[in-house]
């Protein structure tokens, strides 16, 4: 067999080449996979925690004092936690801030022991700090 017969076989023989584009492809399909599934739970966390924060405005907002209010917050988020079997209650912060006219309650989350950012090495991620806020109008209607 002749050396140019023998590159014309080899290059019309197709056997492997799905085995090769996959060597390229899979991983980065794989890295994808888990990056949708890791900012998906990331999208959910943040999501419960403005809704937590939303809840605790709405209870904050029946306190007749600034003490009542902060009270009635941390209870709100200490019970509104239980609706959320993913979050750890440990990891959460309340802080009400009243100004003339409005009522703010910013809940802070720290997601860094959520199974999401398990793969924050392989997939980046955004701060396990997740930050959010309510305000709710203080009487005048």
């Amino acid at each position: 067999m002749r050396a140019s017969d023998r590159r014309n076989s080899f290059r019309k023989d197709q056997r492997g080449v799905a085995a090769i584009e996959f060597a390229f492809v899979g991983p980065i399909l794989i890295v994808l996979m888990f990056a949708i599934v890791c900012y998906g739970g990331y999208f959910w966390i943040a999501h419960a925690v403005q809704q937590l924060a939303n809840d605790s405005a709405r209870a904050a907002i029946s306190g007749l004092d600034d003490t009542e209010r902060r009270t009635l917050a941390q209870s709100s988020l200490t019970a509104g936690m239980n609706d959320y079997a993913y979050l750890n209650p440990t990891g959460t912060a309340v802080t009400v801030v009243r100004s003339s006219d409005r009522l703010s309650v910013k809940v802070v989350y720290d997601a860094s022991d959520s199974g999401f950012w398990g793969m924050a090495k392989l997939v980046p991620m955004p701060s396990p700090k997740i930050e959010r806020s309510a305000a709710v109008r203080l009487g005048g209607y």
